[in-house]
């Protein structure tokens, strides 16, 4: 990304590329996506579009880079992995797109491994928290890595990329605590050690 000092409306299309730009990168892939039809609906050209972002494939890292970070804030990880692959998913009900994105981006880029080159620092708190847990005797002893994927994989299992069934945030109620309550026990019986 290419780093311009923004002037007021300069950041607010900027924001409207990156808004734009998320749904149609969730939508249709890397591939897929259109910077024309971005520019469009964002009211922008070309010129300023790659200004900001230097090209399409950087416009999409900077995107997937920011849904990243943004999941890592809003659902901070804590030491009752149970309640934090329920946290996970009501963001997905909430965000989809991160999830979509995530999947055109295992699916365009990297079929195998971590699905960015410099993960590491994005799990160093994650992996810190679970080996914490278990030291103290909370968590199932094993990889870190391999628990915090394993309750990762759990909380998407209705998420929109869902091979047997997607969940909408517009279902009843009933059907996502019948959900969350399915998850938070499973969960709790894969990982955590009974007290």
């Amino acid at each position: 990304m290419v780093d311009k000092p923004l002037t007021s409306r300069g950041a607010a299309t900027r924001d409207r590329i990156i808004e734009i730009a998320t749904r149609e990168f969730a939508q249709h892939g890397i591939a897929g996506a259109r910077i024309e039809r971005i520019v469009a609906d964002a009211r922008t050209n070309k010129a300023q579009l790659y200004g900001y972002f230097g090209n399409k494939e950087a416009l999409f890292d900077a995107i997937f880079n920011a849904s990243l970070d943004r999941i890592v804030d809003a659902v901070p990880i804590g030491d009752d992995l149970a309640d934090w692959a329920v946290r996970l998913y009501d963001d997905y009900l909430r965000r989809p797109d991160l999830v979509r994105l995530a999947t055109w981006s295992r699916l365009e880029r990297r079929p195998t491994g971590d699905l960015l080159p410099d993960a590491d620092h994005r799990h160093d708190h994650k992996l810190r928290a679970i080996a914490e847990g278990q030291d103290a005797g909370r968590i199932r002893p094993g990889d870190p890595f391999d628990v915090m994927t394993l309750v990762i994989s759990m909380s998407m299992a209705w998420s929109p990329v869902s091979n047997v069934f997607a969940a909408h945030a517009d279902e009843p109620e009933e059907a996502h605590e019948r959900r969350r309550r399915l998850l938070r026990d499973s969960v709790h019986r894969a990982v955590m050690v009974a007290s």
